[in-house]
This record gives C-alpha cells, structure tokens and sequence, in this order.
C-alpha cells in the first residue's frame, strides 16, 4: 500500500462529512472540468517578447532575443475549481472575500466542495486573490460560473429542458456602495480630494481652505437638519467658490508640476476633470456626478414610496416561468427603458442555453415591456396590457409573472445584490452575475434535498427487496456448501 507519510494521519474530507448533504452531491455533479476548460485561458502565461543584446560569439558580434518565449518564473497558480468554488460560497451565502476565506478554513464540507481530498486548517488563499481572479476571468467567466449552474440543473433533473421555453423578465437597481448624495458632502471631499493630489504633484497652494471647510460641513448640516433651506444655500455657494479657487490655482501651476511621476500626473488630471464637473453641475442637472470614487453611478427612480431614487446601475434578471431559476442577470449603464433592453437580455440567455438546445419562446413581464414586439420577433410578449387578448392558458400563465419578484429580494437580501463594492461599470456587470450563481447554488441545494427526501417508489422497494433476496439466497447456498463436506466426514 502506497501511501504518504504525511498524508498517512490527515483526516480524508469524505469520511468526516454525510455525502448526502447538498453541497457534498453538488461537488460530485457539478462540471468542474468544463468550468476549468472555459477558464483556463485567462491564466495562460504568455509569449515575451523579449529584448535584443548583443552578443560575442566565434564569428564576431551578433544580436540575439534575451527573455523571449514563455516564462516559468512565478509562483504557481492555484486551482481553478478551488477559486471558483469560493466565488460561489461568497455569493451563496452573503460572505465579504475575508470571511468567505476564514469560513472555507471551519467548513469541513466547504473544503470538500472545493475539490480538497483532506482537511486544511488554514485560509486557502489571500482574500485579496479573490478579487484578482474574478478580474482576470472577467463577464465571461462569470457568466460561464453561471451557465454551469444551469447546466447542472438539468443534469440533475432538477428543472426540466422544456421550461426554459418560458421565461419572467424583469428590472431593479443594483445600488452601489456610496453614501447618499447631498452637494455639502461631495464639495467638501472634492475640496480635500483636490488638495491631496496637488499636494502629491509638488503644487504648492496659497490656501487650503481647511479650518473653513470642516466648519462649512458642520453648517450644512445643522441647516439641513433644521430646514433652514436659505442659510443652507448660502454655506453651499461659499463651499463650491472655495472649490472653485482651488480648481483656478491648481489650473494655472500644472505645468509646474513636471517633477512629478507620470501616474500622479494621471491621478491629479483625473481628480481635476471629475472636481470640475462637479463644481459646474447645478441641482436641475442630468447626467450628474453622485460619487467622487464612482463616477458611473446613475440616479434611477423605480416609483418606490419608501425609496424614490436609488443610485447604481439598472440590473435585469430573468428566471423560468415555472421553477424560477436564474437564467440571466445583466446591467444596463445608461438607465435604458426596460423594453429596449429585453433584447440584449434575451441575447445573454440564450448563450446560458445553447448546451441544452433550448431557447426562450416566451416572456412575461409588466407594462414597462410595452412596445417592443417588433424588436424582438423571435419570443411572445405577454404583459397585463395584453390580457383582453389572451386565450385561457396565458392568462394563468400570466398570474406568475410576480414569481420574479421575490427572486429579487431574495437576490438583495441573501445574495449581496443589495450593495454593490467592485469598482467602475465592469464591477457592476461581474456582480450582477456573481449574485445570480449565488443563488442558483441555494436553489441546487434545496433542490438536491427535496430530491433525497422524497419517498422510495414501489420500482425500487422491489428493486431493493429483488437484491435482497438474492443475497440471503447466496449466503444460505454457501453455508449448505460448507456443511456437506462436513456431514459426509461423519
């Protein structure tokens, strides 16, 4: 028996966990391979190419390619499904990359889902590896994370093919993690933003405006607290001359700022451009900067009364009409009307699809996907505003239409779709699809259970019992073998 010493007295992960947990099941059907094969591109190092130095050889001096090729130097990579397994666990269930990894490190069946064949005590990875993977495999990857999900479903027999013929599309706002806009706010972190990178190019200014910025913060917001509206408008219109100032010096000593390393540069031209716009926007304005940090965030009024205006980005979600599956979730920069981004939508799940050969046919959503028939003439459009036209069938059909509903709260409230902490647009779009893995994976899980729980068919008690009999009948054929032999020697 060839074992390892070091492994001879580790604990095996399949023999300290029940196989039948969900998770467990799912690290046995899920397809870890095609996962892996999809993302393998990404983390393929590349050609170099190199630099040319001259060399002596026999015949005189010649040029030659040092550092060209592929190169082995670096730390090797760790495991793709081991990776992506942590992306799933974070989204599954509502864990920061920190705690995902210091969780991975107590759960037994975690380990076991993410490909381990014995226990490890300590952090698989840095949490910050975390993010850098889900940047390298970029919309794509997540996507293909998505589509395994999918796939696995039907593998499972949990869904049905045929149910992806019918799909409930639908819009929120995927907000993101900024504070709420108030001007008093972003003048003052525009005004110590402005002075910070100047500071950092070498510019010398006259005045900071530091002591009077606190206290003009301090103002805004005992005003605004009070309603005293008119004292408030005054501090605001010291606050945005003071940020004007400052823009006029910084502009008028840039050239002087040569010294300075090219990224600082970048940084301070960057800082000045969004400091400007904010210092020109008034209140009437579109198209406004809500967030020094995130300059793609949108104000989105979804008619909510306890919430008028939310500030991200608008995300669509679209699940099966009957099981209520994930089988799309994209973001649309821009806040476009929900019909005009049905087709995009639809584009996405059909790639999700294309394994299972199946394609949307039908989509049912609310008024907000009125007017958009012509556009998308592959599918039938069903909303409330065509319910005087509807058969008997698609009228039931239509009562379902709300089952989205609470799969986007669920997306909010267990899924971290709630808020939003991965920078610029490209941050959004992985999100979006990170959380619908997420909750594709809870619904394997309860759907894993609910198959394990149902109760054994008559097929197979009879099966079972069919084996059993046989086996009793084996056993009573061997012992009568033994006590011949036995019976003859007296």
């Amino acid at each position: 028996m060839n074992l390892a010493t070091d492994d001879f007295f580790r604990a095996r992960l399949d023999q300290m966990i029940d196989l039948r947990h969900p998770l467990a099941v799912l690290a046995r059907r899920m397809p870890w391979s095609q996962i892996e094969t999809a993302l393998a591109p990404a983390f393929a190092r590349k050609d170099g190419r190199g630099e040319a130095v001259e060399v002596d050889e026999l015949f005189g001096p010649t040029l030659a390619v040092a550092g060209g090729g592929v190169s082995a130097a670096g730390r090797p990579r760790l495991s793709i499904r081991l990776m992506a397994s942590l992306l799933y666990l974070k989204h599954a269930f509502n864990l920061s990359d920190e705690a995902v990894a210091d969780r991975w490190a107590e759960n037994v069946v975690w380990q076991y889902f993410s490909g381990q064949e014995y226990y490890e005590p300590r952090r698989p990875c840095d949490p910050t590896q975390i993010g850098r993977f889900r940047t390298a495999i970029g919309e794509a990857g997540v996507e293909e994370l998505l589509k395994a999900t999918i796939d696995t479903a039907v593998e499972t027999k949990a869904v049905r093919p045929s149910e992806f013929e019918r799909v409930i599309v639908d819009s929120t706002v995927q907000e993101k993690a900024i504070a709420h806009p108030v001007d008093s706010r972003l003048l003052e972190i525009a005004r110590g933003k402005l002075v910070s990178a100047a500071k950092r190019a070498g510019i010398a200014l006259k005045q900071i405006f530091a002591r009077e910025g606190k206290e003009l913060r301090r103002r805004a917001g005992g005003y605004g607290h009070a309603k005293q509206f008119r004292r408030l408008r005054k501090v605001v219109k010291r606050q945005r001359t003071i940020l004007g100032i400052l823009l006029r010096e910084v502009g008028r000593k840039r050239a002087l700022a040569t010294i300075a390393s090219a990224s600082t540069l970048i940084g301070l031209d960057t800082i000045v451009q969004r400091t400007t716009r904010l210092y020109r926007q008034r209140p009437k304005d579109k198209n406004k900067l809500y967030a020094l940090h995130a300059p793609e965030v949108e104000c989105i009024g979804k008619g909510k009364v306890r919430r008028p205006y939310e500030f991200g980005v608008k995300a669509s979600i679209a699940v099966t009409h009957k099981s209520g599956l994930i089988v799309g979730a994209r973001t649309f920069p821009g806040n476009p009307y929900d019909g005009h981004a049905l087709a995009a939508q639809l584009e996405q799940t059909a790639i999700l699809l294309e394994d299972i050969g199946r394609k949307p046919k039908q989509v049912f959503g609310d008024l907000g996907y009125r007017g958009v028939d012509a556009d998308n003439p592959d599918v039938e459009i069903l909303h409330r505003g065509k319910y005087k036209s509807m058969d008997t069938q698609r009228r039931r059909w239509l009562k379902r239409r709300q089952a989205v509903e609470p799969t986007i709260g669920h997306l909010k409230a267990d899924h971290r779709m709630d808020r939003c902490w991965l920078a610029g647009s490209m941050g959004d779009a992985l999100h979006a699809v990170l959380c619908a893995a997420g909750f594709n994976l809870r619904w394997l899980m309860r759907a894993i259970a609910r198959l394990l729980a149902k109760p054994l068919s008559w097929v197979s008690i009879l099966a079972a019992l069919r084996i059993t009999l046989s086996w009793i009948g084996a056993v009573l054929a061997d012992s009568r073998r033994m006590t011949l032999p036995l019976a003859a020697a007296r």
